[in-house]
């Protein structure tokens, strides 16, 4: 069996083929929540929203088909930690855990597990799957974000779904299908090496 059959089998993700060690894990974490907080940055408002439209949601669902469940959660650990000690890359140049859209980092280090759960099962592979997990990812961003936004801005659930999950479904399809035909045509791209 060659080396990328072999790295490329069930249980695998893409980290995976790179040569291992905990040098290459620790990089991993840590390259996965400075691009998170990288693309935070990339943010546009929502008029009537406290909450942007960001790109850290695509780099959430990156990191944990690309690194795993272990360390995908590691990396988003370390994204929210950091942030909140007051490295100022949550969006918009943010820090700390005060902010009403606190939820939605929450939400990022669970979506990004449980997609790289789904990774290690073959999820990635295929770009129906990895829709399915994609779905599921951006579920569990919202399930924990705008309750906590509700929480956190005084707002009934209506007024929070209304400013924290309706604006945000058709970015999140575009993020959905680009991540769909993404990870999966990585694999391909290797497998005909």
């Amino acid at each position: 069996m060659s080396t990328l059959a072999a790295a490329s089998a069930p249980g695998r993700v893409l980290a995976d083929l790179l040569p291992a060690g905990r040098v290459r894990d620790a990089a991993l974490v840590v390259g996965g929540a400075a691009l998170t907080g990288l693309a935070a940055q990339l943010a546009v408002p929502v008029p009537g929203s406290p909450v942007p439209v960001t790109g850290q949601t695509f780099a959430a669902l990156l990191v944990g088909t690309s690194l795993g469940a272990g360390r995908g959660f590691l990396a988003l650990a370390l994204y929210a930690v950091a942030g909140v000690a007051g490295v100022p890359w949550f969006a918009e140049g943010a820090s700390g855990a005060g902010m009403v859209s606190f939820g939605y980092v929450l939400g990022l280090l669970l979506a990004s597990t449980a997609v790289g759960a789904l990774a290690r099962r073959g999820a990635d592979r295929n770009v129906w799957r990895m829709a399915g997990a994609v779905v599921l990812g951006e579920a569990l961003i919202y399930a924990i974000g705008v309750p906590y936004l509700a929480y956190a801005a005084d707002m009934s659930a209506s007024q929070a779904i209304a400013a924290g999950l309706t604006p945000y479904l058709l970015g999140d399809a575009l993020k959905a299908a680009l991540a769909m035909g993404l990870v999966p045509g990585v694999w391909k791209l290797l497998e005909r090496r």
